[in-house]
């Protein structure tokens, strides 16, 4: 079982190395709907999901890990957490080492809260049957963002992110 997790935590860090950069770029397709997003009134201008088991954006390293322990992972940017073989979360900072982005990754969506509570509205649904949908807040400075791919493995990836 032990190996088991080591193997499950390298894959969960190799597929954050592989969607966590597109998130960092920004999505054009975000970016297009934006102001129709902050105009939606379907989607409530008070945040539904600011924060992660308790941590939220601009929290110390130190204030992180009292919340959620010690990582599996650390460094100056990064600490990653693997709390089961189907939730695992990242949290990376700035350089003073305050949070600045929280993705939290879900297997099969086991665990991972409704769309509705995290992004206050349906998720919308991509050429390749994957689901998503990103909120911006721009008045407190950050948006949320819900992923949920398609095809045979199911990733449910919730993001908070500093604008």
């Amino acid at each position: 079982m032990r190996n088991n997790k080591g193997k499950l935590s390298v894959a969960f860090m190799t597929l954050a190395m592989i969607i966590l950069p597109g998130l960092w770029a920004g999505n054009a397709q975000a970016q297009k709907s934006r102001a129709a997003t902050n105009a939606d009134p379907a989607v409530p201008q008070q945040p539904p999901y600011s924060d992660y088991k308790g941590v939220r954006l601009g929290m110390t390293a130190e204030e992180v890990q009292s919340r959620l322990g010690d990582p599996g992972f650390k460094d100056a940017e990064m600490d990653y957490y693997s709390f089961s073989e189907t939730e695992s979360a990242q949290v990376v900072y700035n350089a003073a080492r305050k949070v600045r982005m929280i993705t939290v990754d879900y297997m099969n969506g086991v665990g991972a809260p409704a769309p509705r509570a995290v992004v206050g509205a349906d998720l919308e649904t991509k050429e390749n049957g994957s689901l998503y949908r990103v909120v911006h807040y721009d008045h407190q400075g950050f948006w949320v963002s819900y992923s949920r791919t398609a095809g045979p493995v199911i990733i449910v990836t919730i993001t908070i992110q500093k604008m």
